[in-house]
Parts: C-alpha cells; sequence; structure tokens
C-alpha cells in the first residue's frame, strides 16, 4: 500500500502535473548535466537520492515519470536471476566460505580421516584472493588480514541468511548503519566533552567469542598432534574472531 502512494499518487501525480516529485533511487534515469550542474552525488546524507533530486529541482530541471514502461522477462530469465542473484549470490557465496574456512578445516585437524585436497584449500581460494587483489594493486599488502576478517563477516552473513530464510526471532530488526564516505575526512569531529562511561564487557558479542574458543581448541590440537601447519591459519583466524567479538573492529555506538 505504501509503495502504490509512492508511485501512484505521489511521482505519477507529481509528474503529470509538472511538479516536484522525489527522484526513487532504484530506478531512474538521469541526465549527467543535471547531476553535474546540481552539485553531484552527495553521501552526506541517507536520503541521497531526494537529495540530489531537491539540488537538481532548484536548478530548474523537471522529472518525469514513465509507469507504463514493460520488459518482457522469459521463465528461463526469471529462474536464472532466481539462481545467480538470490540462491548463488546470497546463499551459497556466503556458506561455503564460512563452512569450508571456518568449521571443515578446523575440524579436519580434529580428525585424521578428513583429508582436504590442496587445491580446495590453496589453488582455488589464491587464484580467487588474486583475482580481488589485480583490481586494486595498491592494497595488496592488505590481502592477509582481509582474508581472515572476509570470514568473520561470512559467519555474520551465514548467520543472517539464515535469519532471514527461515524467519528467526531477529529477522525484522532494522539497523541503519552509518553513511560516512569522503565526508569523514573533510568534516571536522565535534568535540566530546565528557566520554560517557563504557564496561568493555558491553561490547562483547559471545558468538563470536565461542567460535573462537572453538578455533583456539583446534589449532592447539594441530600443533601438538597434527603434522600439518594448519594452526597457523587456525589461530589467526581465532585472533580476528576475538576482535570483532570484542568490539574492537568496527565503529561504536556507545
Amino acid at each position: 500500500m505504501t509503495l502504490d502512494y509512492h508511485f501512484k499518487v505521489e511521482q505519477e501525480a507529481g509528474s503529470s502535473t509538472f511538479a516536484f516529485f522525489g527522484f526513487n533511487g532504484t530506478a531512474g534515469v538521469w541526465r549527467i548535466s543535471a547531476i553535474k550542474e546540481a552539485g553531484g552525488w552527495d553521501d552526506r546524507t541517507t536520503v541521497e537520492d531526494m537529495d540530489l533530486a531537491v539540488r537538481a529541482g532548484l536548478k530548474g530541471w523537471k522529472f518525469v515519470y514513465v509507469g507504463d514502461v514493460k520488459q518482457e522477462v522469459s521463465l528461463w530469465w526469471k529462474l536464472y536471476l532466481l539462481y545467480s542473484f538470490f540462491l548463488v549470490r546470497k546463499v551459497v557465496a556466503h556458506v561455503v566460505p564460512f563452512v569450508l574456512y571456518c568449521v571443515v578445516i578446523p575440524f579436519s585437524v580434529l580428525i585424521p580421516e578428513i583429508k582436504i585436497p590442496a587445491w580446495g584449500v590453496v589453488y582455488i581460494p589464491t587464484a580467487i584472493t588474486i583475482l580481488y587483489a589485480v583490481r586494486n594493486p595498491s592494497s595488496i599488502h592488505f590481502i592477509p588480514f582481509w582474508i581472515l576478517f572476509e570470514n568473520v563477516m561470512s559467519f555474520h552473513r551465514t548467520k543472517a541468511t539464515f535469519i532471514g530464510l527461515l524467519e528467526l526471532g531477529s529477522v525484522n530488526e532494522w539497523v541503519v548503519t552509518e553513511k560516512l564516505g569522503s565526508v569523514s575526512n573533510t568534516k571536522p569531529v565535534p568535540q566530546i566533552l565528557e566520554k560517557p562511561r563504557c564496561r568493555f564487557w558491553d561490547r562483547w558479542t559471545v558468538s563470536e567469542l565461542l567460535f573462537a574458543v572453538f578455533l583456539f581448541v583446534c589449532a592447539t590440537y594441530n600443533l601438538v598432534y597434527g603434522s600439518d601447519f594448519y594452526f597457523i591459519y587456525i589461530y589467526l583466524q581465532a585472533i580476528t574472531f576475538i576482535i570483532v567479538g570484542t568490539g574492537f573492529c568496527g565503529t561504536s555506538n556507545s
């Protein structure tokens, strides 16, 4: 009902009467000259689409809502979209790295019968990482840290995936994240006169810390009884889980 009002009433009515209406950030076509004349896309606000529309409107630009544009999509393309976007990108891409690097490899040191081939542990992940690094060679020295923290994020994404699919308790939680962008480098940071007290354990997240304990146990077992060197990676991954679990990574709202 809200979307019907937004599109049919606000945007279509505004367009038919040649009045101003907000630009819908998820679907729209802009003239480059209009964006440049309005001052460009600004990331200082969480409503950047409306912000740009207002500034362009003040410069005299008009908007047109076209609601009768339809694109025929074949059944095969719909199935492909469901497979590639929802299944692969939203489920497989998060679950597989977490299961492999945070579950299978640590468990393999506890169960000697589990043998993981080198191509699955080293060759394919290395090739994928190199492909990512080629796009930004100036940051290649961050790759080891990126891999470790990306594995922790795969834990969060896997948890979020199953919460969403199974509609568990926190599925309807809405968290607004900060949009800092380049503004954080230009705007002066306001001075805080009195810092509120924050107990360090208030920042702890139990799931990451429990997983870190599990990884430490696996790494220590591999160090004492194993014949390979998985413990080096597992120790580093456990430390990364501790860093995230104790709140020393990211922004704090306290």
